[in-house]
């Protein structure tokens, strides 16, 4: 039997640039957020072949979906109107007491912490990614790949791995400060090409020399009167010190004629600024050994930015040594057109006028 349990809120807070949603789902709710789970479950269930037996939580936390899907299944934790972290624990320990073999969720990192927190090693889990951030490798790279999995499970045809639960503290998050910690490990369903990587932090000399060389090129190549708009990370902080900006580290800033003329953006936000001006750049960097370029941490970059933008104004940036460990690089918007538009091989910038192929799936 399958425990599948959804947390509500998780990734609410991604498009309107909340980095997260742990504490500020109000707020998040007062930006104009909606819940992104639900369609995440939905297609999650009509994705599997098999036909499981799934035990889970009421309502909105697994039940109401399960009775979209025609899933058979069994309500063993009753849920109340507003759902916590808690709810995500107890229902866990209702589903564990009543036999089930594996424990799969919708949430982010967050989630994936309370999960494990009740289980250790006693079953495997597997994780729909529904989050802002989701570093942790317990993950699949989609609903539809988690349904794989799944499937792989139930019909006995999956191999385990070991996985890193990871987390950050989501208010230093939003300050711009940045530290992942590791809050353990887990067994997961492996099939190939499925299952992410946990995010990995390069650092060192090299490192460094290849992010001045980017920022270098980037700031001698800008366009007069171009809006850049430049995503999280290192990398690209780099590219804004290189012109005597400051830069929202893990946020979204747009920049015009060296100055910068927005921060922290959400997609609201960008979407206005593409009514104003019609020539604009992106600057990416992707999330290192997972991949992701979109769909990760900025979902303030939504499948209509990207339309608007176009893939030709897209230019991804990253450091050979993150590259070296990340063997293909991955978009999931949500939107199937949209991230079709990406896949095959895109063009990466590694250092002063040295471009990378690199394979998007």
């Amino acid at each position: 039997m399958i425990g599948f349990i959804v947390n509500p809120i998780a990734g609410m807070g991604g498009k309107v640039a909340l980095k997260g949603t742990d504490g500020v789902v109000h707020e998040a709710i007062k930006r104009g957020a909606e819940p992104v789970s639900p369609e995440i479950a939905i297609k999650f269930l009509r994705n599997l072949r098999s036909q499981p037996v799934f035990l889970t939580a009421s309502g909105k936390m697994g039940g109401f979906y399960l009775n979209e899907a025609g899933f058979e299944h069994r309500i063993v934790y009753e849920t109340g109107k507003e759902t916590t972290a808690e709810d995500t624990k107890n229902a866990v320990r209702e589903m564990k007491r009543s036999g089930a073999d594996i424990m799969v969720f919708v949430g982010g990192d967050g989630t994936a912490r309370d999960v494990v927190s009740m289980l250790a090693h006693d079953m495997p889990i597997l994780g729909i990614p529904s989050g802002v951030k989701m570093y942790s490798s317990c993950f699949a790279y989609s609903p539809e790949q988690a349904a794989a999995m799944a499937d792989a499970f139930v019909e006995g045809r999956a191999s385990f791995k070991e996985a890193e639960i990871l987390d950050i503290d989501e208010d230093a998050y939003r300050r711009g400060e940045f530290s992942v910690k590791l809050y353990g490990t887990a067994r997961v369903p492996y099939i190939e090409g499925a299952l992410q990587s946990a995010k990995a932090e390069y650092s060192g000399g090299d490192e460094e020399s290849a992010k001045e060389e980017i920022a270098e090129y980037i700031a001698e190549e800008m366009e007069p009167d171009v809006l850049y708009i430049i995503g999280a990370g290192s990398t690209t902080s780099a590219i804004a010190r290189k012109i005597g900006q400051e830069k929202t580290l893990l946020g979204i800033d747009a920049y015009m004629n060296g100055e910068r003329i927005a921060e922290d953006l959400d997609e609201r936000s960008i979407l206005g600024l593409l009514d104003t001006y019609p020539n604009v750049r992106l600057i990416i960097s992707p999330i290192g050994a997972q991949g992701f370029i979109f769909g990760r941490g900025n979902q303030q970059i939504s499948p209509e930015v990207l339309r608007r933008i176009g893939k030709e104004n897209v230019i991804i940036v990253s450091t050979p040594g993150k590259m070296a460990f990340t063997p293909e690089l991955h978009v999931y918007t949500g939107d199937a057109d949209t991230d079709e538009s990406f896949k095959g091989y895109a063009r990466i910038l590694t250092g002063y006028g040295r471009w990378k192929m690199k394979k998007v799936i």
